[in-house]
């Protein structure tokens, strides 16, 4: 007899995407029960569009980035008892059909925390987002000292163990994500890929890649400063 499937959430950070969530929303509920959009001070009818679709909606009365949307849905996970948060982008990149096989991996390894990878199949993704997302995964999986081999995807499972880690005060930006990785490694917790489709549309990416990738680096320095410190500890 299989296993119950543990309380999970689904938690989808959204920014100005009244254009998308309902639709998101609404596919979600095909596989999950309880979705949280967590709305990151959206000027637009973001939260309407979730609400109307079936989803809670947290909100933030300002803009503050996608790494505090997450913690936020985050600490509601903690507080309401979910065993697992599945996390998940508002645009419709991410399928919410592969939502089943993040479960099937979890019920398989039990890995804390399980990290979408869409390098198996790179045709439709833009070349330029593919080699620099090749770039930081091979980077962050060398400093990590484990290899992810999709780092940038926010389509994640996280277990109620690590749910500490990653709602401590740090990046809350689009660098939040990768920190996360860092902090759930430096704890010696193994982290695991599930292989998902990989969905590019006309939309264009909220990603400043100039400022992203220096917050990037600024994050991966001050993470080497923090190893170095707990090495030193040990």
């Amino acid at each position: 007899m299989s296993e119950p499937v543990p309380k999970f959430c689904v938690l989808i950070p959204a920014y100005r995407e009244e254009k998308h969530i309902a639709a998101v929303v609404r596919e979600v509920l095909g596989y999950a029960s309880d979705v949280v959009v967590i709305d990151d001070g959206s000027p637009d009818a973001t939260t309407q569009e979730a609400e109307k679709a079936g989803a809670l909606v947290l909100s933030h009365v300002r803009n503050q980035g996608k790494g505090a949307a997450l913690r936020t849905g985050l600490r509601h996970a903690g507080e309401k008892g979910y065993e697992l948060a599945i996390t998940m982008d508002a645009d419709g990149q991410h399928a919410p059909s592969d939502i089943p096989a993040f479960l099937a991996a979890y019920a398989r390894t039990r890995c804390p925390a399980l990290v979408g990878n869409r390098m198996g199949d790179t045709r439709t993704m833009p070349w330029l987002r593919r080699k620099t997302n090749q770039f930081m995964s091979g980077l962050l999986s060398r400093t990590m000292g484990q290899y992810v081999p999709d780092t940038q995807c926010g389509f994640r499972l996280y277990h109620r163990d690590v749910f500490p880690l990653l709602v401590r005060e740090g990046a809350s930006r689009y660098d939040a994500e990768s920190e996360v990785l860092l902090r759930i490694s430096l704890e010696g917790r193994k982290i695991g890929s599930v292989a998902i489709q990989t969905i590019y549309g006309i939309e264009r990416s909220k990603i400043n890649p100039v400022a992203d990738t220096i917050r990037f680096f600024r994050m991966l320095r001050r993470f080497r400063k923090i190893r170095r410190q707990w090495e030193k500890n040990q």
